[in-house]
């Protein structure tokens, strides 16, 4: 084995394999033959001979193929159950592939020839298979499988078949996540013994003599082609992840050894003698996610385990969550999921898990046996889908909204990789309640809007047979929240307002029709809701029993009709502006009904509030928030409101993730100025040193959870005013709420270039408003109730 090669290869995945992924990504449709979308492929599935399909396994693939000459271009698909990673010639090349469900199997389109030289060549793939194991949101067919087609006949030579040589891994084993009494989906670690593992497989010269032949099973077919084997094979939609060095920033205990100054840099390695246990605590000093990397050597029989937190817990075995500051680590337990490898005692070894990983602190322990272990290097590299932000916020003398919003940047990068998802360490499932969120502020900070459109589409392609979306998807097993159901519309809805699309959101309508059927089936005759099936979660408030609304045994409940409302509402102005007018005046008509008997059912005069339930006995803020969102009240009514819902602490108070909905409630109530005296929730979270929002207030399972990023969208669409004004954001409305800043500025993404804006209000009180539109763009600007013209390029309005 070559020095160091391992490392570079099994472990690094630098920047340089993803060259030719993201080339392609731009221009991919192109890059794949028509015959493969909706054709028969002449590759095949394969598998090891002799190895049960449907069981854990970890799996090797190798072909050796001649050139004659170097081709400009060797463009091929591939693809696996559960997972692979490619290599060409010993280079790390692909991984994949993205997650989806049996009828949109995603593929990845890759260029080889960077990687490929004249003369002889050698692919090899990592395919692995968790089985009953696997992640909830990892979808399988339930046979083990591993697929490389050419795109021409030109590389047709690499075609999986019987030709391709492989073996089992044996040195794999899973290892579990011990039980901690809180809901864990992401999937099992792993043990690897080293002594076992085919070093340098991946390699143009490994011996692979004793290999078995592969064997070809299922067909493989484009998901448009008559007959299927079963897994509909797709485009990858969106372009690979991003990889790239990271470090430790420090080490916060050592026992039983002291660690050389440079470790952690890997310019120092550490030596563990023979017949000793130690244990290191490491510091990122911000959670992440991402593929840690160790390199050892000698140490036969060595037990190295790695562990993971986001946090350390004041009570062992992180019992009842508590966790106080993230910053301290004395006194403190460490308690999180962990990868163990065994030492075989050569040198040069490495190890990175097969999925990625998240942590703040690393638990390194090592106990070594007669000989000693020599811990080369540890550092990581970081993953997550490629995001770049776009936006920008400046608020002198306030550095705490700048704060504010990097950790809601940082959460809503570690909570998007191949999907959205609620959270990275516990879960990692697309949520269509969190990703409703997640996908405005992609969309407010970014100009990819691939992510969103996925995720839209992976809605569509979950509905049941009833007509609703899953609560979450890709995910088996299945779960209802007939909620997300509603909020998944409205982010059809949102995508419309901020980039049109008219063609595609119309063949959506079908399914927004299925999920408004399925609950114009459970309407009264009152035009209440009768209580929704399933999980109807709302938010993670206290007196949410399980994040249920209150609610009578009937239904009877204001939450339940307030977001059928808001649904109906969106629903229509889709229908009227590319779907059914009919359909649209059908929707109309509901709404109406049900929005004129809100305030008869749910209205307290007394109190100056709607009430949760017709019986009158609970009061929420959710419940007013969305009377205001929903137009049951308005204007100065709608104003006093929502100052009672801020007011009376005795209302049932929202968490971090219903915030977004409240405060959208104060902007459309005109009490935008009062946005950052409501921030205390992410404050709180600052002062305990969270590096990314949680998922509740103290204490939480999860320390990373984007819905609380909303302040991502709300800084730029409350504080700065931006927002459409029009479909596709063809129109920009610009109505500022400066929250008692005397200078602020910023600019967003816009479909069309760059929207910005810089506000500064001198002794006076007078506004000087400097502000940029993209080409070809109109709007408006509203101060102080009075609406000003804008048209494209820069103008300043004093006023």
């Amino acid at each position: 084995m070559k020095n160091r090669t391992l490392l570079m290869l099994l472990l690094s995945l630098t920047c340089l394999p993803l060259t030719a992924q993201i080339r392609l990504e731009g221009d991919r449709q192109a890059d794949i033959h028509p015959e493969l979308i909706a054709g028969a492929w002449t590759a095949r599935w394969i598998s090891v001979p002799g190895e049960p399909l449907d069981g854990f396994g970890v799996y090797h693939m190798r072909k050796a193929f001649d050139l004659e000459t170097l081709p400009e271009r060797f463009i091929v698909h591939v693809s696996a159950d559960n997972r692979y990673k490619l290599y060409a010639n010993g280079q790390f090349v692909s991984l994949g592939p993205a997650r989806g469900d049996i009828y949109n199997w995603n593929y990845e389109t890759v260029d080889l020839a960077p990687y490929l030289k004249p003369g002889r060549n050698v692919l090899a793939a990592v395919v692995w298979n968790f089985a009953r194991l696997k992640p909830e949101a990892q979808i399988s067919f339930g046979r083990t499988g591993f697929l490389l087609q050419g795109n021409t006949a030109a590389e047709a030579a690499v075609n999986t078949d019987g030709s391709w040589l492989c073996c089992k891994n044996e040195s794999y084993a899973p290892l579990t996540l011990a039980a901690s009494g809180v809901y864990y989906a992401a999937g099992p670690c792993e043990r690897l013994d080293a002594s076992k593992y085919p070093w340098g497989w991946e390699l143009p010269d490994y011996d692979d003599s004793g290999w078995k032949k592969a064997w070809a099973n299922d067909w493989a077919t484009g998901k448009d082609h008559r007959r299927s084997s079963g897994r509909r094979l797709v485009p990858r939609p969106i372009p690979p992840m991003e990889m790239r060095p990271e470090r430790f920033k420090r080490v916060r205990k050592a026992e039983g050894i002291e660690v050389p100054a440079g470790f952690t840099d890997g310019k120092a390695p550490l030596t563990i003698p023979a017949g000793n246990r130690v244990t290191l605590l490491l510091d990122n000093d911000s959670l992440t996610t991402g593929y840690l990397n160790l390199r050892f050597a000698g140490g036969k029989g060595a037990e190295m385990t790695i562990a993971y937190a986001e946090a350390l817990f004041e009570q062992p075995g992180g019992k009842g969550l508590a966790k106080g500051s993230r910053n301290e680590t004395e006194g403190k337990h460490f308690s999180g999921y962990a990868d163990r490898i065994i030492a075989d005692g050569g040198a040069d070894r490495s190890f990175t898990p097969l999925w990625w990983r998240t942590w703040r602190f690393v638990e390194l322990t090592v106990e070594t046996k007669s000989e000693p272990l020599v811990i080369e290097d540890l550092h990581a590299t970081f993953s997550a889908y490629p995001f770049r932000r776009e936006s920008t916020f400046e608020a002198p003398g306030h550095d705490d909204l700048k704060r504010i919003l990097d950790i809601g940047w940082r959460t809503a990068r570690l909570c998007a990789h191949e999907t959205y998802m609620d959270c990275p360490y516990y879960e990692q499932l697309q949520y269509f309640g969190d990703t409703r969120i997640q996908a405005l502020v992609s969309l407010y900070n970014t100009r990819d809007d691939k992510l969103v459109r996925n995720a839209i589409e992976q809605g569509r392609q979950s509905i049941v047979a009833e007509g609703i979306t899953m609560s979450r998807y890709p995910s088996d097993p299945y779960q209802l929240i007939p909620s997300f159901s509603l909020w998944w519309i409205c982010m059809g809805h949102d995508y419309w307002t901020y980039r049109g699309e008219d063609a595609w959101l119309r063949s959506l309508l079908p399914a927004h029709r299925g999920i408004l059927s399925w609950y114009e089936g459970l309407l009264k005759s009152d035009y209440s809701l009768a209580s929704v099936p399933y999980w109807f979660f709302a938010d993670w408030a206290a007196e949410f029993y399980g994040g249920d609304p209150v609610r009578e045994k009937e239904g009877n409940s204001a939450f339940q009709d307030l977001i059928y409302l808001m649904a109906l509402d969106a629903s229509v102005r889709m229908e009227q502006a590319f779907g059914s007018r009919t359909q649209a005046e059908h929707y109309a008509d509901i709404a109406a009904k049900i929005r004129g008997t809100i305030r008869t059912k749910y209205w307290d005069a007394e109190r100056g509030l709607f009430a949760d339930t017709h019986d009158h006995r609970s009061f929420s803020q959710h419940v007013n928030a969305m009377a205001v969102l929903a137009d049951i009240v308005t204007d100065d009514e709608a104003r006093v409101v929502m100052t009672r819902t801020l007011e009376d602490k005795s209302l049932i108070q929202t968490t971090i993730y219903f915030r977004y909905y409240l405060h959208r409630a104060l902007a459309r109530a005109g009490l935008g100025d009062l946005l950052l005296d409501n921030l205390q929730i992410w404050r709180d979270q600052m002062a305990l040193g969270l590096t990314t929002w949680a998922e509740t207030p103290e204490p939480s399972r999860s320390d990373c959870h984007a819905w609380g990023s909303s302040p991502n969208i709300e800084f730029f669409r409350i504080i700065l005013g931006i927002d459409s004004d029009a479909p596709g954001f063809g129109r920009i409305r610009i109505a500022p709420s400066l929250c008692g800043l005397k200078q602020v500025s910023g600019s967003i993404p816009h479909p069309a270039g760059t929207v910005s804006a810089d506000y500064k209000i001198d002794k006076r009180g007078r506004l000087t408003a400097r502000l940029t539109l993209p080409e070809g763009t109109t709007g408006r600007f509203i101060w102080q109730g009075e609406q000003h013209e804008l048209h494209a390029g820069e103008q300043v309005l004093k006023l």
